[in-house]
Formats: structure tokens, sequence, C-alpha cells
């Protein structure tokens, strides 16, 4: 439930005394509704107020004079009898400039103590492109950080996976990657939180405004705790705000969801509660349908893009999943972050042989790039065999070959650390953006042996290395 607004009582004054029907049935997640002679639609909201305050439904199906609505919030207290109203619009979100520096929830209300003293909203179903619109031949999206340019460049438009629990870095790369691209492009972020932990919010809140990037973005959280309703709404309401950036402001918008398994979680829980007959594992019979609708909202117009990295559940670690190979399918590439790798103290702890992206090929990075990349993954390949040798043996029983390989990986993969812009204070190391015709030149030089005779600790949190040796 939430408390009437003075705004909604100015804009929906006309409705405050026409009701629609009346509750006659009433459950956890479903509520029917007789209706009087009133056009009302799917998707359309409506609310009752009890005790001064309102509870939203958003209408599921209509069925001659009954319609069928889902909770947007918690019943308790609620009953038959109760007279229905619509709220004007549906289900609606800020759609101005004020969407940057403030936390919204799924229903469009700010939760962060902020107030938008002249909202200018818009209605989160609507859709703005046409197939004539949609540009598939985006610009690369350079973000400057060494291990995502290298190994998964971006396309404007790309949507990405990204895999990584808690403590291997995910916030920290998640903000650099929001620095980069304002730094770079101008261009501001939406982060979307679906079903998380209320106080891993209020962290990234925190880190956010601590980072100075808090008004270089938007967030909409639909919280663990939350109503279903609530938080797979939140999706749209991220996506509408992601929309507004690039159609309104012409800019190339970076949307983090975190985490889409979750939504299609929600609905199922939705799709149960209503008494529908699951598919494969508990799913909804409409997952296909939810998961396309959300996704084709992210692409990319020849003024402005939306690119989205995805965090991924994947229950019981099972990737032959129902509803995460139906999220992969949708995604050009994927980023994962490994524990691993993190406890060696290599950050960004990108595992190189689970990252990938469909612009790794001659036609989208070229032969040069492509190659590297072929040439890189190998050596990493081997020396994770030669590790387990010269563990047993020690160095001296490798060939030539394999010594200058073994060497050659450890740079490899003390290059492709970096230091951040939004942990300087912590680390006390400049951030650096590295271009990427800098990446090529040092993964070549190398690998052909040019640094041979350099350290590997010499490439060990470093930018590019023609600027530090």
């Amino acid at each position: 439930m939430s408390t009437v607004t003075a705004l909604e009582n100015t804009t929906q004054a006309a409705h405050a005394k026409r009701p629609i029907g009346k509750i006659v049935a009433i459950s956890n997640m479903s509520v029917s509704v007789l209706l009087d002679s009133y056009d009302i639609s799917v998707r359309d909201i409506i609310y009752v107020v009890s005790n001064g305050e309102r509870s939203y439904f958003e209408i599921n199906n209509v069925n001659g004079n009954i319609a069928n609505a889902i909770p947007l919030s918690y019943v308790y207290g609620l009953s038959k009898g109760l007279d229905v109203y619509v709220r004007e619009g549906g289900l609606r979100i800020e759609y101005s400039d004020e969407v940057l520096g403030k936390v919204f929830d799924a229903l469009g209300d700010t939760i962060d103590g902020t107030i938008i003293a002249e909202p200018h909203t818009k209605n989160i179903y609507e859709k703005n492109l046409s197939m004539a619109e949609i540009n598939i031949k985006g610009d690369i999206l350079w973000t400057g950080i060494k291990v995502v340019d290298f190994f998964a460049p971006l396309q404007k438009g790309f949507k990405m996976g990204m895999f990584g629990g808690a403590g291997v870095g995910k916030t920290v790369l998640v903000k650099e990657l929001i620095n980069n691209v304002y730094t770079g492009q101008g261009s501001n972020s939406v982060f979307v939180g679906i079903g998380e932990r209320s106080r891993e919010g209020r962290e990234l809140f925190d880190e956010m405004a601590a980072s100075d990037l808090l008004s270089k973005m938007s967030i909409v959280f639909g919280q663990m705790g939350e109503n279903p309703m609530i938080r797979s709404r939140a999706a749209y309401s991220g996506l509408t705000v992601g929309e507004y950036l690039r159609d309104e402001k012409s800019q190339d918008v970076l949307v983090f969801i975190d985490n889409i398994y979750r939504f299609l979680q929600a609905n199922s829980e939705i799709s149960a509660e209503l008494g529908n007959m699951p598919i494969e594992s508990g799913y909804s019979t409409s997952l296909l349908t939810e998961i396309s609708e959300v996704m084709e909202r992210i692409n990319s117009t020849e003024s402005g893009s939306i690119t989205s990295f995805q965090a991924v559940f994947i229950p019981a670690d099972d990737m032959t999943d129902f509803a995460v190979n139906a999220i992969m399918s949708h995604m050009d590439g994927q980023v994962a972050l490994s524990r691993k790798i993190a406890e060696k103290g290599i950050y960004p702890a990108v595992d190189v042989f689970n990252t990938t992206s469909k612009l790794v090929s001659v036609e989208g990075v070229g032969e040069r790039h492509f190659s590297l990349v072929e040439r890189a993954i190998a050596h990493f390949a081997r020396y994770e065999d030669l590790e387990e040798i010269v563990a047993v043996l020690g160095i001296d029983e490798l060939s030539e070959e394999d010594t200058n390989i073994f060497y050659r990986a450890r740079k490899l993969r003390n290059y492709f650390t970096q230091p951040m812009f939004v942990s300087e204070k912590y680390t006390g190391i400049p951030g650096e953006f590295v271009d990427i015709a800098d990446v090529l030149n040092d993964v070549e030089n190398i690998l052909s042996g040019e640094f041979d005779t350099l350290d590997e600790g010499e490439f060990y949190y470093i930018g590019s290395v023609k600027r530090e040796l």
C-alpha cells in the first residue's frame, strides 16, 4: 500500500467520485472486480482506498463485466465491497532530466526522500521504436577497461550477461563502466535492481554517492521483500528511464540489470498464484514472451543507444536451466568474473575463457584484433597446463618455447589488471582509461617477446605499457 499523494489527488480528481466497480473476490495475488459500464483494458491500473491508503492493482484480463487484477502491493486489510477506481495513465515513471540522481520504485515513486516538484511521466509499457528506427550497425562502445575491450568488446545496443557472485569485484566493475562511459561519451546510466536485497541497494546508493557517480545515473529498485509484481515491473520502469536518455537526450546509455533471472522468477510466482499450469521447472508458460518483451526494448538508434549489462543467476549452477537458456539466447556476449582469479589479487577478476562477445570476429573487430585474442587465449590455456608441470618438476624442465609461453602468459595476466578511477582513494593508484589501439600494441609486443627482458611485476596494475615503462 502507498499513501495517497497530493499529485495523484489532483490528476485523478475527475475519477475520485466515479468508481468503475467493486471488489467481489480477493486473494493474496488476485482480485476480481465487478465492473460498471466502463472501458478498461489489460495493464490498466486500478486502485482502492482503505483507511486513508491506496492499494494498486494491474488488470490481468477482462471477461465480460468481470475484471481480474494482480496486486501491486500487499492486500492486508482489504475486503470485498470496496469501490474501485482507475489510475489515470496507468503505471508511469518520471520521463525528464529529473530521473538523474534519484532512486525510484517500480511504481515510479522516489524512495530516496527526494521530491519531484513538477513531474513529467510516461507509461512504462509504451514502446517508441519501429523496425525502421532500429540501428543494428551501431559503433563499438569502447569502455577504456583493457580486459573488457580486448576479450568482450561492446557494440552499442548489445546485451551482455555478467556472471559473478559476491566479493569478486562486480560493483567496482559496474561503477568503472558508469564512470568511463560518462567520461568518454558524456552519457548517463541506469541501474535496475530486481529481487535483490534492500541492504545491497543501500550499499550501492552509498558507494555511488561516495564515488560522485550518483548524479550521472538513475536507480530503479524492486526489492527482494516486495510483491512479485513490483519486482517484475522494475524492469519495465528502468528501461523507460533508459529510453528517455536514449531518445530525448540522444545518449549512449548503459543499463545494468541485477538480476534478470529474478524478473522471470517473479513472473513465475504470479503465474503460479493465478493457478496457471507451469512448464518445465515450474516456470510460467509465457516465459519466452516475457523475456523477449524486455530484451526487445534494448536497442540502438541513429541518435542513441541502450547497451545492457545483465547479471544472471544460475540456479544450482545448471546452465541447462530453461530460464537461463531463454535469457542467454538474447545475449550478445558475456563477462564472467571468477573468485579463483580474484583470490590471486587480479582485478578486474575476469575469466577470459568464459568471456565472449559476438564482435570478436574478423568482421567485427578486424583481423589483427581477432588474431591477438586467439593467440592470447591459446597462451592462457597452455599456461594452465604448464602450471601443473612447474609445480611438480620445476621451471627448468620446460622447453625454451614453453618457458617463453609461461612467462609471457604471466605478464599478459598481470597486464590485464587495471587501476580504476572509482577505487583511486582506496588504492592510491590513479585510474586510467586505456585506448584500444594501445591495448592491441601492448598485447602484440608481449606475445612476440618484445618485453621478455622485463619482470612480470612491471605489468601489474598499469595502464598502457608505453606510458609506464
